[in-house]
């Protein structure tokens, strides 16, 4: 029955939202590195954001540890968008960044498997339970806000426990991306025999054989695109790459003269979106039209959804059915989170290309710094290792390299 009630939720929000709908617009729409004409390509414009995993507030769940909360909602909204990311990342790994969603059903085992880890339960990688405790070791505690810089930390801690998708993730400091740094932790797996798949939830194990990767072509009108997260390359020789960028793009509002490079970020075919949104009220950015950033919004409570291991997801209510959402850029908030993903080396390379091109080489303020060797006056760079415990860490694992100790300490960005 709560199933069918946040069904009808959410098919309701669509006529609540009706009056938000996309403008008639001639300017181009670009999702997560996908241009669309608002006029004539609505409809597959629509469907890209449709089958965006869609996480939000959830009540009645297990308690939190035991004996914390069984809602997160009024203090869960960064979490939820870290989970939005952190799921596009999974989608393009293991079913290309061209895969749509239908309510109709049918769809791949492997949508099923990165369903399962986020249910919200303490045995789900990427549930809420795991990253409120592993937040505990970033110096927030249980119900406590979290800021995209927080939540990064918490992702890169959490994936190292998924021997399923076996992503790496990596989370700039100082503004700094490191070339060097993020090959040595992509190619990781070179040393030994990458760990086969194996579900991201504890339980029962969910059968699957492993498929090749789809195909991650399609055609917008008459241009035909292709999507780098298709290129070949060995899994031995290249993880999966989250890359975040933790930024401060102002002290109270965002700095005019980011915008444009901030846009750049959501043309670029590796953008995963952006963490951010206004003080205490996270959203995630997965788009812009004209001077206007789409995002979806977490701040919804829905009941937490039971599924038991091995069996499918009702994943009715982890897609947003309402018209995208959009909000001013000048309305941000300057404490952000870049969100982009590599599935090949190759794929890499070509991001590093483009952010030279389009925001190093004709930006007068740059956004953040792309070097190419680790900078001498930093200590060296070790690669996250997942430790010798047999749980996924987050009751027992105190954080030995925290980069910030509060979201206020972020390196500001010349104003």
């Amino acid at each position: 029955m709560e199933a069918v009630l946040a069904k009808y939720e959410n098919q309701i929000n669509v006529f609540s939202e009706f009056l938000e709908d996309l403008p008639d617009t001639d300017e181009p729409v670009w999702i997560l590195g996908e241009c669309y004409n608002a006029k004539t390509e609505k409809t597959e414009l629509l469907s890209d954001v449709h089958s965006r995993l869609w996480f939000t507030y959830r009540k009645k769940f297990s308690p939190i540890g035991g004996t914390g909360p069984s809602s997160d909602a009024g203090w869960g909204c960064m979490l939820r968008c870290g989970q939005m990311i952190l799921a596009q990342a999974l989608v393009c790994s293991q079913l290309g960044r061209a895969w749509r969603w239908s309510s109709e059903g049918g769809q791949p085992e492997e949508y099923q498997r990165i369903l399962h880890c986020f249910l919200d339960r303490k045995d789900s990688c990427y549930s809420v339970h795991q990253m409120a405790q592993m937040g505990v070791g970033e110096g927030k505690s249980v119900g406590e806000w979290y800021g995209p810089n927080t939540v990064a930390q918490v992702l890169k801690k959490l994936a190292l426990f998924d021997d399923w998708n076996s992503l790496a993730v990596y989370v700039s400091m100082d503004n700094t991306v490191v070339i060097e740094d993020i090959k040595k932790q992509c190619r990781q797996a070179s040393r030994g025999n990458r760990l086969r798949p194996r579900p991201c939830s504890w339980g029962e194990p969910f059968t699957s054989g492993e498929t090749p990767e789809q195909a991650c072509s399609h055609t917008h009108g008459n241009r035909a695109t292709t999507c780098p997260h298709s290129q070949s390359q060995s899994h031995s020789d290249w993880r999966p790459l989250l890359l975040v960028i933790p930024l401060r793009m102002g002290i109270n509002h965002i700095n005019p003269v980011y915008i444009q490079a901030l846009k750049e970020c959501f043309k670029m075919p590796q953008s995963c979106g952006v963490l951010g949104g206004k003080p205490n009220l996270a959203y995630y950015f997965i788009g812009f039209v004209g001077e206007e950033l789409i995002y979806l919004d977490p701040h919804t409570t829905q009941s937490a959804v039971e599924s038991e291991a091995g069996s499918g997801v009702d994943d009715q209510s982890y897609h947003c059915l309402r018209s995208p959402r959009r909000m001013k850029i000048t309305n941000l908030d300057p404490s952000v989170a870049l969100g982009f993903f590599c599935k090949s080396e190759d794929d890499f390379d070509s991001w590093c290309n483009l952010v030279q091109q389009e925001i190093q080489m004709k930006r007068n303020l740059r956004m953040f710094e792309l070097v190419e060797n680790h900078p001498p006056h930093w200590p060296p760079f070790v690669p996250p290792t997942k430790p010798e415990v047999q749980t996924t860490g987050a009751e027992f694992i105190e954080s030995s390299d925290k980069l910030f100790e509060s979201e206020e300490e972020f390196e500001i960005l010349n104003v």
